[in-house]
């Protein structure tokens, strides 16, 4: 199974920001805690890690997960799924089985948080559950 997990605007910016809401873990340590998990070991899971603050190349990774034949999309747009119907479109234009994940309950913080875009061109959404919500995804990718 081919899985990309694209991670968006500041999600490099890991152990670095607001600590108290994102934790101290850094970027390379959640890419390392997802591929490691002992959750996924012998279930022939291919990883794919993308991290962009430019919104057109996390379009331009969508469909490079399409032309290159991923199962499925893990996404975590950061601050874009409050503003972009670029990448709404994008994941609506693939068909690729798309589940979004935020470290944060972003229905818990300011009201601009509480507005979605992205979110329903997904078959779910994980939301506050820290970094264990990228592993919830991944193995509700693997049961479809």
């Amino acid at each position: 199974m081919k899985i990309m997990v694209i991670n968006g605007a500041n999600l490099n910016m890991l152990g670095v920001r607001e600590k108290n809401i994102y934790g101290s873990f850094t970027y390379e340590e959640l890419c390392e805690y997802i591929k490691k998990n002992s959750e996924f070991k012998n279930k022939n899971i291919d990883f794919t890690f993308f991290q962009s603050n430019i919104e057109g190349e996390i379009v331009d990774c969508i469909q490079k997960a399409y032309n290159e034949k991923y199962d499925g999309i893990i996404i975590n747009p950061g601050a874009y799924t409050h503003t972009s119907v670029a990448i709404h479109d994008a994941i609506k234009a693939v068909s690729i089985p798309t589940v979004e994940v935020h470290i944060s309950n972003i229905h818990a913080r300011e009201d601009f948080r509480k507005v979605c875009i992205t979110s329903p061109a997904c078959i779910g959404q994980i939301t506050g559950l820290g970094k264990y919500g990228y592993i919830l995804a991944v193995k509700y990718l693997m049961e479809i």
